[in-house]
């Protein structure tokens, strides 16, 4: 068997590459990776054709194969079947899917129909496997799913402008020490095996970051954990950097930190934003060390869950608790044994810009807010984060609204329109809009809520005329307020606008797209296809493609696939 697995891998090997290579710009939200089981056990089990695929293969394939080879069913659940899907249609698309074959769409078919069973399928595998570990990983005082509820419960949070938080960045006191530090090692300092500076080095580095010297009798290295934890932050940042052999060398740019330019500041602050792992407590003992693991992350997430400050008696003694509740068996000792657990975590989130302290009171900055909705982001986990009203582009204002539910769109548009004129508005939005002429949404979201602007819009409107993705919406609007003077909209302005609305349908699934085509109805999806073709709109290739794969009704298939081939003709002479 293992021969001819690596027989039947060695023949896949360069399709496959080539699939990856089509995927990238093609499929891009797919992972060819988990394409290569799939195909493997294809061609294992069902047909020695790489190119044949006949939709009961394919079920069986991915309901009773799959689930006995699959390594990581939670990869899988989510993008298996996506990437099987893009791996077919490459398969068509490339002339590879046999005559012998079922058709694109059918398979495709097949693939909606198995989605769920596989899915649960999967989801069993992923049940068995957490059951199968007898004992079973505990997370750490860091561990922010266990706030997972109460986090998706927050207020909506706001978050600052970039030239605010660059500016705190750049005031960020770890930084500068990282800096200075990696500027002391300079381009190509030799560092030792078991230490990675001597005795005299140390001396010299704590001193350029400040740090006293410790007393103690044994190795001045193994002493001074703060030194280390800065000098991981300079890597982190990407200010230190391996070099060859047993070296270490700074960063060119590293000596002009703070840098001038904002996204660079904060791409950078980014970088070094796990580091707050690094203001957990340290202890001797490498077990009562571990017993206080996350702590950091401990005061962060309940400083946001508290909408950001929280007294530090009060958050030392829930924590202390939770360390007990944890370990039960050193969690207590270990708090006891760190005096101050909280001093170390406090010291480092000021130093980064996180937190400050009045008082007895520990509060989050912008910075800190900023930093630990990040973390939650990488955690997976839901929370209702938006850039300040005041802040928000209209680019960034029409991308929220994509996403949020009818009135809480309404909501962020009346409150952004109230900060502006009027007029202002209209220029920003359909600005906003011409930006990328491929994102339909966008543009039918800016020109809806400039259609309501009315009057005050015209000189915008009339600015548009000048862009060929908004021209039809200027054109539509002008003609509906009685601009004299202004285009009629054309028919191909009509065409762009059914392209347009055709593509936010095909985004939201085939069921829908389909869905929307019947909605008009064959005879006139097929006087459309006639025509629509011709007219230069991004998407309308892959439309056509699409309608030619989904649509139920043959001869309304066979004009797509017609009116396709124009396209790529009209294209190619181009």
């Amino acid at each position: 068997m293992t021969d001819r697995i690596e027989v039947a891998a060695t023949e896949l090997r360069p399709l496959l590459e080539e699939f990856i290579m089509w995927a990238r710009a093609n499929a891009p939200d797919s992972d060819p990776e988990l394409v290569g089981p799939a195909a493997l056990w294809h061609r294992l089990a069902f047909s020695q054709d790489l190119g044949t695929w006949k939709r009961a293969d394919l079920r069986n394939l991915l309901l009773d194969r799959m689930p006995k080879v699959v390594e990581d069913p939670d990869a899988a659940a989510d993008g298996m079947l996506p990437a099987v899907d893009a791996y077919l249609t490459f398969l068509s698309q490339t002339g590879r899917l046999t005559k012998r074959s079922d058709s694109l769409a059918d398979l495709q078919a097949e693939l909606d129909d198995v989605e769920d069973e596989f899915v649960d399928l999967m989801d069993e595998l992923i049940e068995d496997a957490e059951g199968d570990d007898e004992e079973e990983e505990t997370g750490d005082l860091g561990d922010f799913e266990v706030f997972a509820d109460e986090l998706a419960e927050l207020a909506t949070i706001r978050l600052r402008p970039d030239s605010e938080l660059a500016a705190a960045a750049r005031q960020a006191p770890l930084i500068a020490k990282a800096r200075d530090l990696a500027v002391w090692v300079g381009p190509g300092r030799r560092v030792g095996e078991d230490t990675l500076l001597s005795d005299a080095e140390v001396e010299e580095a704590l001193t350029v970051v400040g740090l006293p010297r410790p007393e103690t009798d044994g190795p001045i290295s193994e002493a001074v954990p703060q030194l280390w934890n800065i000098w991981n932050l300079a890597v982190d940042l990407e200010f230190l950097e391996p070099g060859e052999g047993n070296t270490v060398g700074v960063q060119d740019d590293t000596s002009e930190w703070p840098f001038d330019d904002d996204e660079d500041v904060l791409d950078a602050w980014m970088l070094g934003l796990h580091s707050v792992d690094y203001g957990d407590p340290e202890l001797d003992d490498e077990d009562l060390t571990m017993a206080l693991a996350g702590l950091t992350r401990g005061v962060l997430v309940r400083l946001l869950l508290a909408g950001g400050s929280r007294d530090i008696d009060e958050l030392a003694q829930e924590l202390s608790e939770a360390a007990a509740d944890l370990d039960e068996e050193l969690g207590a000792d270990a708090w006891e044994a760190a005096g101050d657990p909280l001093a170390p975590a406090i010291d480092w989130l000021v130093g980064y810009g996180m937190v400050e302290v009045q008082g007895r009171t520990l509060s989050l900055t912008p910075l800190g807010t900023e930093g630990v909705v990040h973390l939650v982001d990488d955690a997976d986990i839901e929370v209702d984060a938006r850039p300040s009203i005041e802040s928000m582009s209209a680019h960034e204002l029409l991308a929220l609204s994509a996403e949020l539910p009818e009135d809480e769109a309404d909501a962020e548009f009346a409150a952004w329109m109230r900060l502006r004129e009027p007029g202002k508005a209209a220029e920003e939005l359909l600005e906003a809009a011409a930006e990328d002429e491929n994102d339909a949404l966008i543009r039918v979201q800016a020109a809806s809520v400039v259609g309501t602007l009315g009057q005050d819009a015209i000189p915008a409107w009339q600015a548009a005329l000048k862009q060929p993705s908004l021209r039809p919406y200027a054109a539509t609007h002008l003609s509906q307020l009685e601009v004299e003077g202004a285009p009629e909209p054309t028919q191909d302005d009509t065409h762009w606008l059914i392209l347009d609305m055709w593509t936010i349908s095909a985004g939201l699934g085939r069921s829908e797209f389909v869905s929307s085509l019947q909605d008009i109805g064959p005879d006139m999806v097929n006087d459309l296809l006639d025509v629509i073709w011709k007219i230069p709109h991004g998407h309308v290739e892959e439309l056509l493609e699409l309608i030619s794969q989904v649509h139920p009704d043959k001869q309304v298939a066979k004009t797509a696939r017609r009116a396709l081939y124009k396209a790529r003709s009209l294209t190619s002479a181009e």
